[in-house]
């Protein structure tokens, strides 16, 4: 009975959806404010039953009611409770149950915490919104019914993919999708800004912090998503370029360009024609990400579903939406007023070259993601664009982005000179290239472009807290006077400093991890001993444990220094019974910043075990560094300036905020 009401409830709120969908813009048109408010109950009545209908379902799967053939085909009794509840969204139904969840929570967001936005951007806005909402209720109604009943109700689920029965599952997966969703609100605050014909600072400073919220949850779920697969996978890498690791990055790329225009947009009334553009690509590589993953286009670890009439709606989703809101771009894009004027050498150009090597980055991943599956399309070629493709590609333009980092921030808005700001960052040069040197010195022969990419880590890290050490006053200000300035400069300026500190990490982390890693592989017998990047690895038999749902047959490894015993560890090959599908459980030892990565392979009837080692340095920090951009988006995200957003009295003399 549960699963039927959460079937109905699914029904209702496409029904509420449907009505946020027009109502509202029917108060837009005649200036009714009683229908223009509408729009804000309808998107909350909408959400609490998407979120009724969730409820229903996580309900199904803890208690393992197999008579709905979503539950059977993803869980099982023997399945740990936190696994049965990550299992929801662990599938096509569930996850785009999950999606939708996300999108009507955001809708019901700016319907009850919005309160300084003007009556008639909100209900475009939440308009806009609906549009979303009701597409994908239709979706998931039409094509990938979660609820759907198996009669008669097996004794037992077919439990889930054993990949998946990880706590990255968890987290991975809604981190995302708040990062994916989120960017709805920036894309529906482009349109209604598109249909009102309002574009301002005002505009700007309303939409930055939702399109904060949704880059923080990006960026951490990017990293957590690396992290699952760098350890789940037991492959030792922590990236691979994967189509659907690229349809999530593409986002993200130009999430960061979207923030960095709106702060052009709110501090100059400037870039607005490419602010808007930039809210309508980053969803629109959002739901393409969505088509790459459940249509069958490709075959990844990561991919959904591939049923081609899934494939084919969410096509036209993405034909309707990407299609309609270019088309109402190009149309309303020369009503714009370009806004402030600046040079090219100027905080704003800086931001501009910013955010124009993300595009071209982002184009670059885009072809190397498609191009493949436009050549099979066209004359049945099977070609795979890989790594050594991205690296050789995204990699150089990077270079540019890091070395402008530090000195963007150091210009004056409008007109800046060039040479007075390489002057103040001489220290940091300095300091850069004797960091660089100390490397050289202790990797003598290694790779000549990684020492440099160190130095160019620590340029942009030094360089961040260059920034707060120019704010804080001249060479000569007292102590006092520089900390009080410290600490009365804005939240957005210490969350700027915080993010690009964090990418220098991110930086440092991935050269420490490719280019001054080690691996072996040995097969040892019980007893015998390999050596690893001065550790001492022995091998001391074999072992079968059992867990809730699985065997794992264990190889134990003592690793010790010098001949002191510093950890031991357990790698294991793990079979799931249900699925008859084994994965593979690598063991880390972490000391510090740096690792110890150990991956068991064949074992044999004597005992000897194959073992793959990975000594990566470092390699810590390409996942700290992405929260410490996190860290730094969260800071910015409350500033009282974008929490409060713009004050009533000055969104327009005279002109209430409802209206």
């Amino acid at each position: 009975m549960i699963a039927e009401l959460g079937h109905y409830a699914l029904i209702l709120a496409l029904a509420f959806s449907l009505v946020q969908s027009v109502v509202p813009l029917v108060g837009v048109r005649y200036r009714d404010a009683s229908l223009m408010i509408s729009a804000s109950v309808t998107a909350v009545i909408a959400f609490l039953a998407v979120a009724f209908s969730f409820a229903a379902l996580t309900d199904a799967y803890v208690s393992s009611d197999f008579s709905v053939l979503n539950v059977w085909q993803n869980s099982h009794t023997l399945k740990p409770t936190i696994f049965k509840i990550s299992g929801v969204w662990g599938n096509h139904e569930g996850s785009m149950l999950l999606w939708i969840l996300v999108l009507s929570l955001f809708s019901a967001l700016v319907a009850i915490f919005a309160k300084n936005l003007p009556g008639t951007l909100k209900a475009l806005v939440l308009v806009v919104q609906g549009w979303l909402l009701s597409t994908f209720l239709l979706f998931i109604l039409l094509t990938s019914n979660p609820f759907e009943r198996l009669i008669p109700p097996p004794l037992e689920g077919r439990d889930l993919n054993p990949i998946l029965q990880d706590i990255g599952l968890a987290i991975h997966p809604p981190l995302l999708y708040f990062g994916y969703v989120g960017f709805s609100l920036t894309f529906s605050f482009a349109l209604a800004a598109l249909i009102s014909g309002r574009i301002d600072g005002a505009w700007a400073r309303f939409v930055r912090p939702w399109a904060l919220i949704a880059w923080i949850s990006l960026t951490v779920g990017i990293a957590m998503g690396s992290y699952w697969a760098y350890y789940e996978l037991g492959w030792g890498g922590w990236w691979f370029w994967d189509p659907v690791e690229n349809a999530s990055f593409m986002p993200w790329l130009l999430g960061t360009a979207l923030i960095h225009s709106t702060l052009v947009m709110e501090k100059r009334d400037a870039l607005k024609i490419w602010t808007i553009l930039l809210a309508i690509l980053t969803f629109s590589f959002a739901l393409l990400g969505t088509f790459l993953v459940r249509s069958g286009v490709l075959t990844s670890v990561h991919s959904f579903a591939s049923d081609p009439t899934r494939g084919v709606f969410i096509l036209a989703i993405l034909v309707v939406f990407i299609g309609g809101s270019l088309a109402l771009f190009a149309l309303r894009a020369t009503t714009l007023k370009p806004g402030g004027l600046f040079q090219s050498i100027s905080r704003e150009g800086a931001l501009v070259f910013n955010n124009l090597i993300l595009a071209t980055a982002t184009a670059t991943v885009l072809v190397g993601t498609l191009y493949p599956l436009v050549l099979e399309a066209i004359n049945g070629t099977k070609i795979s664009v890989g790594p050594p493709y991205f690296n050789l590609t995204f990699g150089p333009l990077m270079i540019p982005l890091l070395i402008a980092m530090p000195l963007g921030p150091l210009m004056s808005w409008k007109r800046s000179d060039l040479m007075p700001v390489l002057a103040r960052l001489y220290f940091v040069a300095g300091l850069s290239l004797a960091a660089a040197l100390i490397v050289a010195s202790m990797t003598y022969g290694g790779p000549v472009l990684s020492v440099l990419a160190v130095g160019l880590a620590f340029w942009v890290m030094l360089g961040a807290l260059c920034e707060l050490a120019e704010r804080s006053g001249k060479k000569g200000t007292p102590l006092k006077t520089r900390m009080a300035r410290l600490t009365g400069l804005p939240r957005t300026v210490w969350g700027s400093a915080c993010a690009h500190f964090g990418v220098g990490l991110l930086v440092l982390g991935i050269v420490g991890a490719t280019a001054f890693d080690e691996e072996l592989l040995a097969q040892l017998k019980p007893g015998e001993t390999m050596n690893a990047a001065g550790y001492e690895l022995t091998h001391e038999g074999l072992g079968v444990r059992k867990g809730p749902n699985y065997e794992e047959e264990v190889v134990r490894i003592t690793v010790r220094k010098n001949g002191e015993l510093i950890a031991r560890l357990e790698p294991a090959k793990r079979v799931y019974q249900a699925r008859k599908s084994t994965t593979t459980e690598a063991a880390i030892k972490t000391s510090f910043l740096t690792q110890l990565y150990v991956s068991p392979g064949e074992t044999f009837p004597d005992q000897s075990a194959v073992i793959h080692v990975w000594w990566k340095p470092l390699v810590v920090l390409i996942w700290f560094g992405p929260v410490v951009m996190a860290i730094g988006g969260l800071i910015s995200f409350s500033d009282r300036r974008l929490r409060v957003g713009v004050p009533t009295k000055a969104l327009k003399k005279g002109q209430p905020a409802n209206a």
